[in-house]
């Protein structure tokens, strides 16, 4: 791989273009736990954590999201639903008084709910998905079989405003100008205290505690925030020669897919009407 300046992480650029680099690096490099064949350390638990802002005012079609993960418990799954009040709580417990100032900052439901999936995550461990995606497939037993940290890769193209297809992400021959490369907070499984969980949760809390008064949910909570995380991770474990202790996902439609056409996208329930103002 390409050389990167110390705090390329931060560059948008950069790091789109590191991203690139890094999924070529993993489709290049064999699949395995590490050199030594040595599983990483800890598990990835059979928990499944989702939010969902207001309990009271929960929409028909998320519902019925929500409920298509319903078989996951006779396969001994912890089912983990947090709400603006329980994730509050949560937080207050388990950090301290700077995650639960970041959280108390976060002004729309989506960075509330980013925020506490970073939370959850590092502090138990899990599998989070959003309320919005339909269990369509058993792939997800692949998530658990060792401790390494699962994201998807993104890619959006800017020209015609419209995601790059999964599949084509892979291809070396993929023209890279004027497109943007990333991963995706949604789905992260994870085993506990992963670094880059840990990473991307100082750095949301440091924006979000910033002087910056309305910092934009994606890059501050979101999936650019987790990208700026795994890159500075990745960067470092590469330059040492260490075993790369995550992995990209190839195939997560097969196991989840996102229904766009719910209700609350047509109102400020949906996050980027609110960037948009």
């Amino acid at each position: 791989m390409r050389s990167y300046p110390p705090g390329f992480e931060e560059n948008d650029t950069l790091r789109s273009e590191f991203i690139r680099d890094l999924t070529l690096h993993v489709l290049q490099s064999p699949a395995s736990h590490d050199a030594g064949g040595t599983p990483f350390s800890g598990e990835v638990p059979r928990t499944l954590i989702q939010y969902w802002h207001d309990p009271s005012d929960l929409p028909s079609d998320v519902r019925d999201c929500i409920a298509s993960w319903d078989s996951l418990a006779d396969e001994g799954f912890q089912r983990r639903m947090f709400d603006d009040a329980s994730a509050a709580a949560y937080i207050a417990e388990r950090f301290g008084t700077r995650e639960r100032a970041a959280f108390e900052s976060c002004r729309h439901p989506a960075m509330r709910s980013d925020y506490l999936r970073m939370c959850v995550i590092l502090s138990e461990g899990g599998l989070y998905v959003d309320t919005d995606d339909v269990l369509v497939g058993d792939g997800w037993k692949d998530l658990f079989g060792d401790g390494r940290l699962k994201v998807q890769p993104l890619c959006y193209d800017i020209p015609t405003a419209g995601m790059v297809p999964t599949a084509k992400i892979w291809r070396a021959d993929l023209p890279t100008a004027e497109r943007i490369f990333y991963v995706n907070n949604n789905p992260i499984a994870a085993p506990v205290g992963h670094p880059v969980m840990r990473s991307a949760l100082a750095r949301a809390t440091d924006r979000l505690l910033g002087d910056e008064p309305y910092p934009a949910i994606q890059a501050t909570t979101g999936p650019g925030n987790l990208t700026a995380a795994l890159a500075a991770h990745a960067h470092d474990l590469i330059a040492v020669g260490a075993p790369l202790d995550f992995e990209i996902l190839r195939d997560w439609e097969t196991i989840a897919e996102t229904r766009w056409h719910l209700s609350y996208r047509k109102d400020e329930r949906n996050w980027r009407y609110m960037e948009a103002d």
